[in-house]
């Protein structure tokens, strides 16, 4: 615990350390912060009633990827979880990553979709943009854009204030990028969850949680890095309703998922692919301690003092900072996956657990060309501002990713 605590100072000195005026008194910003990321955490990680609702949301996925399974028996036949029509003869072998686990991101997208449609996704964001603007001081458009961000993507956030981003603040336009760098969206809470759920119970409510609380760790951190020193922008969320009917919200939620579906298999195949050339030309050079260079290897060496400090024993520090350098150089999905897929034993429960949390987040370089295409498009006369703050947002948000994975070592000693 007290390692985590340490953690906490330290990553929150780091953002400091980096600011762009570190003259500018930053005591409330941290302490209203803290305590808020802190009091979240609590309330959902240590009260009874936030643990059975965790139960309840695991019986959600299991529905959802029953579902799914259903689609894709119909579509795809045995290759979606169809009856076989052979006897298998090694277990697992019928599991498809491409037809069983990822399609789960059409569902999802159509179900977004329909309960933005219906008025309840944007209902649940006013009021966390409300708990927002009343704890930590930040304008109503930021409010609402930060909110977004736990239950839609990093460019879908940011729509719903797109009348509001040119008169953003520089503050609040970096608050905006790196709360979309420390969350990730609703589309994929479930494929994370069928992931890490064959570790951790309850997977999905512990990926939802560590969105809603990186959020006050990222506004923190992005106040810190950026500090705010204007007038913060007002402004209330504008949903602009495209879909006419259910059944039109349907549609285009499922041709958004489609997109998604697509990127998301295409990124694995070619990420993937990439890791393993990068680790044959490694393994020309010489051994080291016995055993050969990979990519993974050298991460591992880089994060490990990060991932010390969020609470991991130093004995398995390496093996979780080489999850967090996957994540970072390439994806949160296949940090996810290289997790669930550790030899038994090769983390503690208590380190699975705070990795699941650390490694929730869009902070990443494919994510950042993600995000600088669409907020480009958005708010185009703010081009090379928001490009002048990409890389540090990738920075900002691992930082508020990692004090969540602190601040769960805290709360879970």
């Amino acid at each position: 615990m007290l390692q985590s605590v340490f953690g906490v100072v330290v990553l929150t000195a780091m953002a400091w350390g980096m600011s762009e005026k570190r003259r500018v008194p930053q005591a409330r910003n941290i302490l209203i912060g803290l305590g808020l990321q802190a009091a979240l955490a609590f309330f959902l990680l240590k009260w009874a009633v936030f643990r059975d609702v965790f139960i309840s949301l695991n019986g959600v996925v299991l529905a959802l990827e029953e579902a799914t399974q259903a689609g894709t028996g119909f579509v795809f036949g045995y290759l979606g979880g169809g009856p076989l029509p052979f006897e298998s003869s090694v277990p697992g072998a019928d599991f498809i990553l491409a037809f069983r686990a990822l399609p789960i991101l059409l569902v999802m997208s159509a179900l977004s979709a329909l309960l933005f449609y219906w008025g309840i996704l944007p209902k649940v964001v006013q009021g966390f943009s409300w708990l927002l603007a009343r704890s930590m001081g930040v304008g109503g458009a930021l409010g609402v854009g930060a909110a977004a961000n736990v239950f839609v993507g990093m460019v879908e956030a940011p729509l719903l204030i797109r009348p509001y981003l040119a008169q953003l603040t520089r503050s609040e336009l970096f608050a905006v990028m790196t709360c979309g760098m420390a969350t990730v969206a609703g589309t994929v809470l479930v494929l994370y969850a069928g992931f890490v759920g064959t570790i951790l119970p309850g997977a999905l409510g512990h990926i939802l949680t560590a969105s809603l609380i990186s959020v006050p760790a990222a506004l923190m951190v992005a106040r810190l890095m950026v500090p705010e020193t204007e007038t913060v922008t007002s402004g209330t969320l504008d949903p602009q309703q495209s879909a006419s009917s259910s059944m039109d919200a349907i549609n285009r939620g499922t041709l958004a998922g489609l997109t998604l579906f697509l990127n998301v298999t295409a990124m694995l195949l070619v990420l993937i692919a990439l890791v393993h050339i990068v680790n044959q030309a490694m393994g020309l050079l010489p051994d080291l301690g016995g055993d050969p260079l990979t990519l993974q290897r050298i991460l591992g060496w880089l994060m490990a003092p990060l991932v010390w400090l969020m609470g991991i024993p130093w004995a398995e520090a390496r093996v979780a900072g080489g999850l967090m350098g996957v994540k970072t150089v390439l994806n949160e999905l296949l940090a996810y996956i290289q997790l669930a897929n550790l030899p038994e034993g090769t983390l503690s429960s208590r380190s699975q657990l705070i990795m699941t949390y650390a490694l929730c987040g869009f902070a990443n370089f494919g994510s950042l060309g993600i995000m600088l295409g669409g907020l480009n498009a958005m708010v185009p006369e703010r081009r090379e501002e928001i490009v002048g703050l990409g890389l540090k947002s990738i920075v900002s948000g691992t930082l508020a990713t990692l004090m969540t994975g602190a601040m769960v070592g805290v709360m879970m000693p």
